[in-house]
């Protein structure tokens, strides 16, 4: 039976292009993609096999459906 899942990902624009994909609850799953569109799916294959490695491990998967984010603007000098 599957279960679901939610997993804040966050798109960083690279300099000579693309963008590299972080998943913050998931230390170390990063991976890159040339568009939007192929890092959110590069993202997915990437976290899909770092479950996968956790489950081979017995390893508690533990999402973001109860994290609550914010965004912080400050001026600094």
């Amino acid at each position: 039976m599957a279960s679901r899942y939610s997993f804040r990902i966050m798109l960083r624009p690279e300099p000579e292009g693309g963008y590299t994909v972080i998943v913050p609850s998931l230390p170390g799953c990063i991976t890159y993609g040339k568009t939007v569109d192929e890092a959110v799916s590069m993202a997915e294959d990437a976290i899909r096999a770092y479950l996968e490695s956790m489950k081979k491990h017995g390893e508690e998967i533990v999402d973001d459906s109860m994290t609550l984010e914010s965004v912080l603007n400050l001026e600094y000098a």
